[in-house]
């Protein structure tokens, strides 16, 4: 082969590299990220942030450098996204950071600890002898720390909390590096196996005595709401990448004119019902409206099947007979259902309903936190339309979109179909929209109650008792609500972005499907094809209007 084709073949190879689509470029970023993070497990670690923080760092710069103006419009989406996400991840590291330093006060051995198995990763190797010294030390230095707990001071309940977690983590790892170990290497186990199970205990004793003497909490109590208020301006940093122009005050704003519908709209039911003003006397008989013990699953069923009927009697969604086909059904067991008093949905819905372990009072308030009514104002939600619908889609359409996914399509789209459902006509009696109202009083209350939490305006207790007085609920399911959102996996807009993101959706309906551009169905599907990401970027590809290459959040989507 001539010298100039070779040469000529090398800069075509590089100059396909250099154009490789946006979607290329996503996948390609997926597969870096999942390396580096499966090799940097420790989430204190700051090696790990580091690393991760160079890696967003080289990918941002990659991305900015594209030539905007020659992208596809898709393209310019998708570039648009990963900015967002690529900014929002330097950003958590960057609080994360911050929250780490809170906790060295509290753990300042866990370098040590974090060392030992980062070590062992690079494949570094240290003399047994040499180890069993660190482990000493290490043992001694957590003691210390012990013996003076009580002296610290100025320590918050949620931080100290926080902290007692990272040691049951620390312990966990130091467990890990110990097992790779032990048995394989003679002489490390002989050196290394009195001072590990020293330090172990050390360890263990000191994250029980964290909660227990600085969080006030006994080191067994699962069911304890202490949650993290991260702060005004972690909110609104958060809506920034939501892509949600409003402020969280706005948001309580809107959410109070939301809450004045429902109420109005309970009236009414409640007066159709016999019960007059007092909605709360209507919705109470509506409670006692469940099946017997051991019923409730084919309650479920019908109800699923009644929806699917429903929307294709309207044609308002193409069901893939599929989609149709594969969704199943999971009993939800008595520790889940302190954090999940209701529904969880998807491919399989996952059933609350009281089992014969559960207290008296725990049943009756199960039983009557998921009547019929209740009930079949949620299925729909979680199955078809709503999150298996969504889960069969995405999987399908536009899958490397998945780093970008956020709850206000997540749940705003099953909410949006709670709320178009009403206006369709699905409730056939005033019980039905009883239950649907019920719910749509929930949301709204997530918003207040949420973001009141972490903006330090409200306690776990307060958002329990608000929800009990403003909505109804049961104490039980009042509390496994207020624990779900504070105990740690959800992050901190997860609860408002259900009414949010439906009310986004809601908007778009409006300016698309009843104005005449779209049918329900061509709106619906369009919808479910581009995968979840935030809304705004939904409603930029359904109206063919690409983001600018600096693009700012501005849709006003609950002006009017």
């Amino acid at each position: 082969m001539p010298r100039w084709v070779f040469l000529a073949a090398i800069l075509l190879m590089s100059a396909m590299a250099s154009s490789q689509s946006v979607p290329a470029l996503i996948q390609q970023f997926q597969a870096d990220e999942g390396s580096l993070t499966r090799l940097y497990t420790i989430d204190i670690s700051k090696a790990r942030r580091e690393r991760l923080s160079s890696l967003y760092s080289e990918w941002l710069k990659k991305v900015e450098s594209l030539n905007y103006d020659r992208l596809a419009f898709d393209e310019k989406v998708d570039a648009t996204l990963f900015k967002n996400h690529l900014r929002r991840e330097l950003r958590q590291l960057d609080i994360e950071g911050k929250r780490d330093k809170e906790l060295e006060p509290l753990l300042p051995f866990s370098q040590s600890i974090i060392e030992l198995e980062e070590s062992r990763r690079r494949f570094e190797s240290k003399a047994p002898k040499d180890i069993a010294s660190i482990l000493d030390t290490l043992a001694k230095s957590i003691k210390a720390e012990d013996s003076g707990l009580e002296k610290k001071s100025g320590i918050s309940k949620s931080t100290a909390n926080r902290a007692s977690g990272v040691a049951r983590r620390l312990r966990d790892t130091l467990r890990n590096w110990f097992n790779y170990h032990t048995g394989y290497d003679p002489m490390f186990t002989w050196w290394v196996e009195a001072p590990y199970k020293a330090a172990d205990e050390a360890l263990r004793q000191y994250g029980d005595n964290l909660r227990q003497k600085l969080a006030g909490l006994r080191p067994d109590d699962t069911t304890a709401i202490v949650g993290l208020p991260v702060g005004r301006e972690a909110l609104q940093a958060d809506l920034d990448y939501e892509m949600i122009p409003y402020t969280p005050e706005q948001l309580i704003e809107i959410a109070n004119r939301e809450f004045a519908w429902c109420e109005k709209e309970m009236l009414r039911a409640s007066k159709d019902l016999g019960f007059g003003n007092d909605w709360r006397k209507a919705l109470e008989a509506v409670k006692d409206m469940h099946v017997e013990p051991g019923k409730q699953p084919d309650l479920i069923r019908e109800l699923a099947i009644e929806a699917i009927e429903f929307l294709k009697a309207k044609d308002l969604v193409t069901i893939p007979a599929l989609a149709e086909e594969t969704w199943r059904m999971e009993m939800m067991s008595p520790e889940r259902q302190l954090v999940n008093p209701f529904f969880l949905g998807g491919e399989t819905i996952i059933v609350s309903f009281p089992t014969n372990t559960m207290s008296h009072d725990a049943k009756r308030m199960s039983m009557r936190g998921n009547n019929k009514h209740f009930s079949r104002a949620t299925v729909q939600h979680e199955l078809i339309p709503g999150h298996h619908l969504q889960q069969f889609m995405n999987s399908r359409y536009k899958t490397y979109r998945r780093p970008f996914s956020t709850p206000f399509w997540t749940e705003g789209w099953a909410l949006y179909w709670e709320m178009l459902l009403w206006d369709l006509g699905f409730p056939k009696t005033a019980e039905d929209r009883v239950g649907m109202l019920f719910w749509r009083m929930h949301r709204c209350a997530r918003i207040i109650f949420s973001l009141k939490f972490h903006l330090g305006e409200m306690t776990p207790e307060e958002c329990i008792q608000f929800l009990v007085e403003r909505v109804g609920h049961e104490p039980s399911t009042a509390e496994g609500e207020v624990r779900r959102s504070f105990n740690g996996d959800y992050p901190p807009l997860y609860q408002l972005a259900y009414m949010i993101g439906g009310l986004q959706f809601r908007a778009m309906h409006r300016d698309l499907v009843r104005s005449g551009k779209m049918s329900n169905r061509q709106f619906h599907d369009a919808i479910l094809q581009q995968n979840n990401v935030p809304v705004e970027m939904v409603r930029a590809i359904l109206t063919q209007q690409a983001p600018s290459k600096d693009f700012k959040t501005a849709w006003r989507f609950a002006d009017n």
